[in-house]
């Protein structure tokens, strides 16, 4: 067992984020100003997008796209029940039905298959998830898509730095969303962006998310601005403050360095839990760069004889922290009340989230902590083993 406890996931806050921070908080600017404005520019370009707006989250962002794209009342959005609420929290906020669909047994993002048959004449947008880190089929999405005239909208909370057949995760989708939650590969605490390669979305993207003003009014407090502005839109208040952006723009710095590490712990996961019958591993299908920001197992339970919760307990004894992504959306109380989803239409995820335990996977760690989680893994399955 352990010494400590490891946990799923942990931060890694350098001394250049802290003295970016500390610039920043004696500056006299901590608002959103010149370290968002590069943040949201460099994440375009890590992408593959040409704009880039940093904003207060990833659901912010997503919240955004489908204001900027017209989703209303009425209309339908197409996503995967394998996510976060805030997919459908935001679907739900501009008055539209969120249609669910199954995803795939080996990455665990939405079924284009699926998507293509709920498409109906009130499907507005596509609304799609990067599980894991692991690009969606955006192959099959894309030019089904462009059939039906409808917008994809991407939830790449997990998936920066990701890419499929040498394009990046940003330049697929018409607006794509990243996270920089506490836990995500970059962070700035809490914060996300917004992408896309539109010009007028872009604009349309920036004024939503600071009280529908027009752009003069980023620069009304500076020697370049105006004291005047217009409200064009009503908008939110999604805009990042540079304290936070200052964590972001040290966090790209050391991007790539954090990618390798993920990288490499991933390899040794694969390594040691290959040895376990019992426990499937995830998956990278051909042509994908994955972003490995989770690193989801699977439970072979015809060969356990315990659950996925006691599993969970087990190794939480051996001080080994541990996650599930994602309980689906339809199994949650409001969602199920509200839009009368039914388990039965989802058997793949219904399979998945049975059997999904989330292993730490953070920088931070070591291949002998590694080790240690598979060692735990590889304990309990000996102990409980058909």
């Amino acid at each position: 067992m352990r010494s400590e406890y490891l946990p799923v996931a942990l931060p890694w806050i350098g001394e250049r984020e802290k003295q970016l921070v500390l610039e920043t908080l004696d500056s006299g600017w901590i608002t959103t100003g010149r370290h968002a404005q590069t943040l949201g520019t460099r994440i375009a370009e890590m992408a593959g997008a040409r704009h880039g707006l940093a904003v207060n989250s990833a659901t912010g962002a997503l919240h955004l796209a489908l204001v900027a794209l017209g989703v209303k009342r009425g209309d339908e959005v197409i996503t995967s029940t394998y996510t976060f609420a805030a997919c459908v929290n935001v679907i739900e906020h501009v008055g539209a039905t969120p249609v669910l669909v199954d995803i795939e047994p080996d990455t665990l993002c939405l079924d284009p298959r699926a998507v293509e048959a709920a498409i109906t004449p009130r499907t507005r947008a596509i609304l799609s998830v990067d599980y894991a880190g692991h690009p969606a089929d955006y192959r099959s999405l894309l030019p089904l898509a462009e059939r039906h005239g409808l917008p994809i909208i991407e939830d790449a909370a997990h998936a920066l730095g990701a890419r499929l057949d040498g394009r990046p995760v940003g330049s697929w989708a018409t607006i794509t969303a990243f996270s920089f939650y506490a836990t995500k590969n970059l962070t700035t605490g809490e914060g996300g962006a917004a992408v896309t390669n539109d010009p007028k979305l872009a604009e349309q993207l920036a004024i939503l998310s600071l009280h529908g003003m027009n752009r003069d009014a980023w620069k009304r407090y500076t020697a370049a601005g105006s004291w005047y502005y217009e409200v064009t839109l009503p908008g939110y208040k999604y805009n990042l403050s540079d304290v936070l952006a200052a964590i972001g723009v040290g966090q790209l710095e050391r991007f790539e360095e954090f990618q390798r590490i993920r990288g490499e712990l991933v390899a040794h996961y694969h390594r040691r839990l290959s040895e376990l019958p019992e426990i499937r591993r995830p998956i990278t299908r051909e042509g994908v760069e994955h972003a490995w920001h989770l690193y989801p197992i699977g439970l072979e339970l015809e060969r356990l004889t315990i659950d996925r919760a006691r599993f969970i307990q087990e190794l939480r004894a051996e001080n080994v922290g541990t996650s599930v992504h994602f309980i689906p959306i339809h199994r949650h109380p409001h969602f199920r009340d509200t839009f009368g989803f039914d388990a039965a239409r989802f058997p793949v995820a219904e399979d998945a989230y049975e059997r999904a335990i989330t292993l730490p996977l953070f920088p931070r760690m070591t291949e002998r902590d590694v080790d240690q989680v598979c060692e735990a893994v590889a304990k309990v399955v000996a102990h409980f083993r058909r």
